[in-house]
């Protein structure tokens, strides 16, 4: 009897331990991780977190005097089967002017994807400065199979950006939320 009630409680303890450790790996995943992530992200430049919402570019001023290189890089998730490139891989640009890229994207496939957009600004710093007047990732792009178009990114880059900035990379990723959107308009229908 006494062999089994130390079992007992050795399993007692090993259960507190368990538990003790998939509490803490909660605690470190959704308290430590994001803030960490954010530190990181502000550290190395990568991730820059765009607005998604389209800036004014009614008062900006031209600073003739810098130059500012503006590179445009694309990319798909494993899951997104597009082809999606920038027409422009890289320009000189001063801060304040307007200017206009496309990317474009075609449909490989034979049936109707949604695609969504997410941008990135290098270095960090320069995020708040990268100003989209028109950006198709602020919606998502439908795309029948077969089809492509260009998709129009109107910019400009705030001329308070430190001078420090000689270069920002615009990074895209684009996802495929087709699933995610007809579940959505399935939910919709019901109502």
């Amino acid at each position: 009897m006494s062999e089994q009630h130390d079992i007992k409680q050795a399993n007692r303890k090993l259960i507190k331990r368990l538990s003790l450790i998939v509490v803490g790996m909660f605690v470190f995943a959704v308290g430590v991780l994001p803030p960490m992530y954010d530190a990181i992200c502000d550290i190395t430049g990568l991730n820059g977190k765009t607005s998604g919402e389209a800036a004014d570019a009614s008062e900006a001023v031209v600073d003739q005097e810098r130059s500012i290189t503006v590179q445009f890089l694309a990319d798909t998730d494993p899951d997104m089967s597009w082809d999606f490139k920038p027409n422009t891989f890289s320009m000189k640009v001063h801060p304040g002017e307007i200017h206009k890229v496309d990317f474009h994207v075609r449909n490989p496939t034979s049936r109707l994807i949604v695609g969504q957009a997410i941008p990135s600004v290098a270095p960090a710093q320069a995020t708040p400065y990268f100003k989209k007047t028109e950006c198709f990732c602020f919606n998502n792009q439908e795309l029948n199979g077969g089809a492509e178009m260009d998709m129009p990114l109107i910019f400009y880059v705030d001329p308070e950006i430190p001078k420090s900035v000689r270069t920002i990379t615009l990074s895209y990723r684009l996802y495929d939320i087709t699933k995610s959107t007809n579940k959505a308009s399935g939910l919709a229908a019901n109502y």
